[in-house]
């Protein structure tokens, strides 16, 4: 797996758009894993991770399957910093881990799905998501707590999400599930930037 961090200045005109809609941002991304003018882009997970809007400074973290190519991006606007891993070494049996996570907690009720707003319910699913990914919750702190109004170009209506912010600590219980968590994301409104699931050893977090 391959990891891309782009540190971006938001006084940008084009890069201040991205970052104030997700489709936007989502879009721009996808140019760099796009291999053929007409095929799809590859599969990617990504986050903001930082927002400075002192200093206009904004962290973008991508993971994919391998690297992307950026050159269509505003190089003077833009720093990119890339590394490799391999799932396998963070989802050992036993190993205990800190993790990231920006989520999307729903509920299904009566064929319409709708966003968990209240903070023991948001633990709740995430204990629940993390027990089918193979894990075992610890300790766990809500750091983020956003109301998220995301327009598609050519829809009417808006689309309205709850993205939840988490970090805390986990145990690694089942580590091939673990492994294909971290590879396809956890939850819905994956390509609004929500349900990538970074993990550290606790010793190096």
């Amino acid at each position: 797996m391959h990891l891309t961090q782009l540190t971006l200045d938001s006084r940008h005109t084009a890069i201040r758009r991205d970052l104030g809609n997700a489709y936007d941002m989502h879009r721009t991304l996808a140019r760099a894993f796009a291999t053929q003018p007409d095929a799809p882009p590859e599969r990617f997970l990504w986050r903001l991770d930082a927002l400075d809007a002192l200093t206009g400074r904004a962290v973008v973290l991508i993971q994919s399957n391998g690297p992307g190519v950026w050159n269509h991006l505003p190089t003077s606007s833009v720093q990119v910093r890339e590394k490799s891993f391999d799932p396998a070494s963070l989802a050992q049996p036993g190993q205990r881990c800190q993790f990231r996570l920006l989520a999307n907690p729903t509920v299904s009720r009566q064929g319409k799905r709708y966003g968990v707003w209240e903070e023991t319910a948001q633990r709740d699913w995430l204990v629940r998501q993390l027990s089918q990914a193979g894990a075992t919750l610890h300790d766990v702190e809500c750091t983020r707590n956003e109301r998220w109004v995301l327009r598609k170009p050519g829809q009417a209506e808006p689309i309205v999400l709850c993205a939840i912010g988490f970090e805390g600590v986990l145990t690694v219980d089942k580590p091939d599930a673990l492994q294909h968590a971290l590879r396809n994301g956890i939850g819905r409104g994956k390509s609004f930037g929500l349900g990538l699931l970074s993990l550290a050893p606790l010793r190096d977090w």
